[in-house]
């Protein structure tokens, strides 16, 4: 009887012990679109690269041990719904760190109510400047890039490779089209600015609701405007509806430079128009698979490699999306940099402890997955809570390998500029 009592007594030691293995848990609500046309265009995608870095934290023993849990909620494409999802996961699911979302539609509004109400939000995907310019918002803070780095990136890239044109960048002439919500007009101001800077034409800018059913009317006024490059931000059923229209219309030119979004997701794009996607560039934060191992800090490749393996393995796909690289490296900056400061420096991570925690991470150059550094601009400043180390590139679809041909200093490949005889879209 003894020994049954000692046995009982060892088992229930053992489970309480497993049971207490990790300290208190951290909630995380992640706001993502898991329907709705932002799906599509890399919203699944970063929410999945969120997922398995959780995972890998928490077989690794959470942070300062305590488990990670995360609560993913539906944003379904919609502003209104993500608001509704924030309140909720903040106020009845209690969270303690809310992360996402996709949209910058959804991340402008979003941000100045959940600063207002001094709760902590990361943002890992949005891209639009006018989430942080001149709001001097205290606990919100993203650590990817702004629609201005979209901007300059495409331009500077077009100026610096105008000689393949046969052309000086002054004699270009650019064509801008737009998604005409913060996101689209953001980086479309931007490419307008950036590239009037740089001497170029531009002959044709206009924007359209990411829901239009009919883009004729804007591919014949690009016919009319002659254009050598074009310039586009949209997301993926736009796009999809713009690239048939145009071919069905017969328009031509030399390049066409997408932006994030709808573009990152090349692999849905191939299923659609096949060959047609090759040489297409576009600008986003390096998927972290496309950078050499060697330019970044010791261990990152492994961590990479696993990434790869657990996304692959979870949708079967061939290409692994920027996307995903964007949730999976903006959260290992959270959960490995920003949190466990937070908890042995400022005693815990409640709000103040993880603003005071993210203003002091200072991470060089290669220190991340995705090859640039974190510095989060301070309070006071036209970005604060920007991250003023993101980089943006500029890459390249060429038979089924996406490469980085621009900035030079960590291209992996020449871009193919403009499109080679032949092509579908090629003047």
């Amino acid at each position: 009887m003894k020994r049954a009592i000692a046995a009982i007594g060892f088992a229930l030691g053992a489970a309480l012990l497993s049971a207490n293995a990790f300290g208190q848990d951290i909630k995380v609500g992640a706001i993502f679109d898991q329907t709705g046309p932002f799906a599509g265009g890399g919203s699944k995608a970063a929410a999945l690269g969120t997922k398995i870095l959780i995972d890998i934290i928490n077989e690794k023993g959470g942070v300062e041990g305590h488990k990670i849990v995360v609560t993913f909620a539906d944003a379904q494409s919609k502003t209104d719904v993500a608001i509704n999802e924030a309140e909720r996961l903040l106020n009845e699911q209690k969270i303690d760190i809310l992360t996402g979302v996709y949209s910058s539609a959804q991340c402008v509004p979003l941000a100045a109510k959940v600063d207002a109400a001094k709760k902590f939000l990361w943002m890992p995907v949005c891209v639009s400047s006018a989430v942080l310019k001149g709001k001097n918002l205290q606990y919100v803070f993203r650590p990817t890039i702004h629609s201005d780095q979209y901007g300059d990136a495409s331009c500077s890239f077009i100026a610096e490779n105008a000689d393949k044109l046969g052309k000086a960048a002054k004699d270009i002439k650019v064509a801008i089209i737009h998604e005409d919500g913060p996101y689209g007009v953001g980086v479309s101001n931007a490419n307008e600015q950036r590239c009037k800077e740089l001497g170029m034409q531009v002959v044709h800018k206009e924007g359209y609701s990411a829901t239009a059913s009919d883009l004729s009317a804007m591919v014949g006024k690009l016919r009319r405007a002659q254009a050598d490059v074009i310039l586009h931000t949209g997301y993926n059923p736009d796009i999809t509806l713009f690239l048939r229209q145009a071919k069905e219309a017969g328009l031509k030119f030399s390049a066409l430079v997408g932006h994030g979004a709808g573009y990152s997701q090349i692999d849905k794009l191939y299923e659609t128009f096949k060959d047609d996607v090759n040489y297409l560039l576009d600008v986003d934060p390096a998927p972290a698979q496309v950078l050499d191992p060697k330019t970044l800090a010791p261990g990152l490749g492994d961590l990479i490699a696993e990434m790869v393996k657990r996304y692959k393995a979870e949708t079967g796909a061939a290409q692994v999306p920027p996307h995903t690289s964007m949730g999976f490296n903006n959260h290992w900056i959270l959960l490995t940099d920003v949190l466990p400061r937070a908890i042995k420096k400022y005693g815990g991570w409640d709000p103040e402890a993880l603003r005071k925690a993210a203003l002091d991470t200072d991470i060089p150059i290669g220190g991340t997955m995705q090859g640039y550094g974190v510095k989060f601009a301070a309070p006071g400043t036209p970005m604060a809570g920007q991250n003023e180390r993101s980089i943006a590139v500029v890459m390249q679809f060429v038979d089924g390998k996406t490469n980085v041909v621009w900035p030079k200093q960590i291209k992996s490949a020449d871009a193919v500029f403009p499109f080679p005889q032949g092509h579908a879209y090629a003047k």
